[in-house]
C-alpha cells in the first residue's frame, strides 16, 4: 500500500494539493465519463444538473452532450480551467451547456431546491465535513430530482491498490443512505459494486465502489 506520512487528511482537500496535481501532468484522469454516472443517468430526461468536485470536466462534458445544463464545482482553478477548455473542443453547444465554478467543498454553501441531479463522485474530505457536504448536497436537489454519490470503499485499504492511508475519508453506501430521511428520498441504488483495477506495480487488484442514488421525493 502506498502511505505518504507528510501529508495530513485534509491536505488532501486543499486547493494547493489539487493545484500541484493538476499541473504536474497534462491530464490527470481519463477523460470518459464515471461508469456509475453512465449508467445510472443515461436514462434519466436532462435538465440541469451539479457537478460535485468536477476535476477536468469529463462528467459534465458527458451530461451536457446527453442535453444536461451543468455547472461544474471544483476546488482547483488549474482543473477548471481544462475542463472550460475541453468543454470548447467538445463544440460550443458543449461549452454553452456548461458553466465552471471555484469553491471549498467543505464550506460551499449550494442554492437550495435547485438542481434535478447533484452527482459527486470519489470526493473524500473528513468525515465530518463529508456529512455536511452530503446535507448541503441533498438540500440542492429540487422535489423529483437525483442525488448521485460515489466514493472508494473502505475495504480498499486492505488492498494492494494504494489508497492515501486515511481511513477517516472512505465510506460506505450504508453511511451515505442513513444520512438521508427516507420520508424524503426514495433509495434507487445502495450498493458497494467490485471492479477490477491496478495497483502502481501494474498489478490487477479487486476494489469496491460506494453508489448511492436518490430521488427527493419532496
Amino acid at each position: 500500500m502506498t502511505h505518504d506520512h507528510a501529508l495530513d487528511a485534509t491536505d488532501l482537500c486543499t486547493q494547493e494539493f489539487w493545484d500541484a496535481r493538476y499541473d504536474s501532468t497534462a491530464a490527470v484522469w481519463s477523460g470518459n465519463p464515471n461508469p456509475h454516472l453512465v449508467e445510472q443517468v443515461t436514462d434519466v430526461a436532462p435538465g440541469n444538473a451539479l457537478d460535485v468536485g468536477c476535476g477536468e470536466g469529463a462528467d459534465a462534458i458527458w451530461l451536457a452532450s446527453r442535453g444536461w445544463d451543468v455547472t461544474g464545482l471544483d476546488v482547483s482553478p488549474v482543473a477548471l480551467a481544462r475542463a472550460a477548455a475541453r468543454a470548447l473542443e467538445a463544440g460550443s453547444e458543449i461549452a454553452d451547456r456548461t458553466s465552471w465554478k471555484q469553491a471549498d467543498l467543505r464550506t460551499w454553501e449550494p442554492p437550495a431546491n435547485r438542481f434535478d441531479l447533484v452527482s459527486a463522485h470519489f470526493i473524500h474530505v473528513p468525515a465530518s465535513d463529508r456529512r455536511v457536504l452530503h446535507r448541503r448536497m441533498a438540500a440542492a436537489v429540487r422535489p423529483g430530482g437525483r442525488l448521485l454519490i460515489v466514493g472508494h470503499h473502505p475495504s480498499d485499504l486492505q488492498t494492494s491498490v494504494g489508497r492515501f492511508d486515511f481511513p477517516d475519508l472512505l465510506f460506505t453506501a450504508d453511511q451515505v443512505a442513513a444520512e438521508l430521511d427516507p420520508d424524503d428520498w426514495e433509495i434507487v441504488m445502495c450498493a458497494e459494486p467490485a471492479r477490477e483495477a491496478l495497483n502502481p506495480e501494474g498489478k490487477p487488484a479487486t476494489i469496491r465502489d460506494t453508489v448511492v442514488h436518490a430521488i427527493r421525493r419532496r
